[in-house]
């Protein structure tokens, strides 16, 4: 007898869950035709207010062409970079170029006189500069043939070249000071070059003159 009232009391249980989850479904069922049914009038409203429309045809996002990088030639990059400064030689004999003044100024044939004394004076207007300070000789090759290069790209005319007097290099000498000479006279696009004046770095610097994008000297 009381194994049957345990079997009827599961029976009863399991009514009233089956009852239940009729229930939430029936309401979540309401519940989907209401919001249905309010979407639906919403569109209706929707559509009443804007009146009659003409569907565009075609896709409805905007495709934008992606434009492609271009390939950035690397190799060839450095192979230019080599020519740069391999076009530059520490062998150069430049003594006989040099005017043998206290300042060892150089200027190219066909330049007038002049043109030396105005950069002497500082009546030229420095545009840019690079401090080779603290470089090694192989990295103060490259970084001045790079930087003429790019000053004379940009049409710039009057530069300071800052070598450093030596004091901090072994023997104290001073090992760029000469080189840089060396290396700026074997450069077409420098015309004319001499010691700044004491305000401009003295002779641990160099002003120089570089070729008009015209080609012509002065």
């Amino acid at each position: 007898m009381v194994e049957r009232f345990t079997q009827l009391a599961q029976l009863e249980s399991l009514r009233a869950t089956l009852a239940r989850e009729a229930r939430e479904r029936e309401a979540a069922a309401e519940r989907q035709r209401t919001a249905d049914s309010l979407t639906a009038k919403a569109t209706d409203e929707f559509r009443n207010a804007i009146g009659d429309v003409t569907p565009l045809n075609g896709k409805t996002r905007v495709e934008h062409k992606r434009a492609l990088h271009p390939p950035i030639p690397h190799k060839r990059r450095e192979d230019d970079r080599l020519v740069l400064v391999a076009s530059v030689s520490d062998e150069f004999e430049i003594d006989t170029l040099l005017h043998t003044d206290d300042e060892l100024s150089f200027q190219r044939p066909g330049v007038g006189a002049d043109v030396l004394r105005k950069l002497r004076r500082g009546e030229w207007v420095i545009q840019d500069e690079i401090d080779l300070h603290g470089c090694r000789t192989d990295e103060a090759r490259e970084l001045l043939a790079i930087f003429i290069r790019d000053v004379v790209k940009r049409g710039l005319r009057c530069v300071r070249v800052v070598h450093g007097k030596g004091l901090g290099s072994r023997g104290r000498q001073p090992v760029l000071k000469g080189k840089t000479k060396i290396w700026l006279a074997q450069r077409e696009d420098v015309i004319a070059f001499c010691q700044a004046r004491s305000t401009e770095g003295g002779s641990g610097a160099l002003i120089v003159l570089l070729k008009p994008t015209s080609g012509k000297l002065l």
